[in-house]
């Protein structure tokens, strides 16, 4: 009968060992270190495959990175955490949502919503970037069932054009039909009477979050919680040029083509949708 042992977990010594493996203490001695170089051979390779990743995608965490790399996802937290190479995201916030205004408000359609396909819910939020010189503000519209991001607009100023031209650029890319529902918080922006007849004109339904309560637009917060832990908090943009082309290239080239979601499977949004047969995009 064989007795087979695994490290040291069993609690036995080196010599006990031996003589239940009926081996020498010389060949246990030169079977442990040949698994020893065998695994750190692996484990080499595989922290190079990490790298490669980590390199392209700074802020992914493990799950993500062993999704990219297709191996075990405790077998790459362990290398992952011995070499250091597990990012800690940092939470800023600001205000951008001024809600006290004498616009309509709209009451929220998306509690207990279910989707089954793109260009059913467009979630939408506006956030700040701090610049040496004060601040320019970023409107984002996503699809909420492919986290695609599907407009955006970079501006100076927190008016309505801000978030007009994230919608126009939205409508612009999308076939959308009648009972498509458009949320948002309750900011002025967006309950403002230019942006709200362009969505009537479309027939678009229209949605708020409650007043002061963030978790109802959360697929539009995370988006630019990872925006800003993956792109804007790394790089020190000098003024707005410099930091619209950098966005555009996260949002166009990196979030919506390269970047893993776990939320839909740990593909890019782009990917998903194009994996969507029979649905124009």
């Amino acid at each position: 009968m064989k007795i087979l042992i695994y490290g040291d977990e069993s609690g036995l010594s080196k010599s006990k060992k031996c003589q239940l493996l009926l081996v020498n203490r010389g060949d246990f001695y030169r079977s442990s270190e040949s698994t020893r170089l065998k695994r750190e051979s692996s484990d080499a390779l595989l922290l190079k495959k990490i790298e490669d990743v980590i390199l392209e995608m700074p802020f992914y965490g493990y799950r993500r990175v062993s999704k990219a790399i297709n191996v075990n996802h405790k077998k790459v937290l362990r290398i992952m955490k011995s070499n250091n190479l597990l990012c800690k995201r940092k939470k800023r916030f600001a205000r951008t949502t001024f809600s006290d205004h004498d616009e309509k408000v709209y009451t929220n359609l998306t509690e207990n919503l279910y989707l089954t396909g793109i260009n059913q819910l467009w979630v939408s939020d506006i956030t700040y970037i701090h610049l040496p010189r004060g601040f320019v503000y970023l409107s984002a519209i996503l699809d909420a069932y492919s986290r695609k991001c599907i407009g955006w607009s970079l501006d100076k100023t927190l008016e309505s054009k801000l978030a007009i031209n994230a919608l126009e650029q939205a409508l612009s890319k999308r076939n959308i039909k009648k009972g498509l529902i458009h949320h948002s918080d309750q900011g002025v922006q967006y309950a403002s009477k230019a942006y709200t007849e362009i969505l009537r004109g479309n027939e678009i339904k229209i949605s708020m979050s409650r007043k002061g309560n963030p978790y109802d637009n959360a697929k539009a917060e995370s988006f630019f919680k990872t925006l800003k832990c993956e792109e804007v908090y790394l790089f020190d943009y000098q003024n707005m040029s410099e930091a619209k082309s950098s966005i555009e290239e996260f949002i166009e080239n990196v979030y919506n083509k390269k970047r893993l979601h776990s939320s839909i499977g740990y593909v890019s949004p782009e990917k998903f949708e194009k994996d969507l047969t029979g649905l124009k995009i």
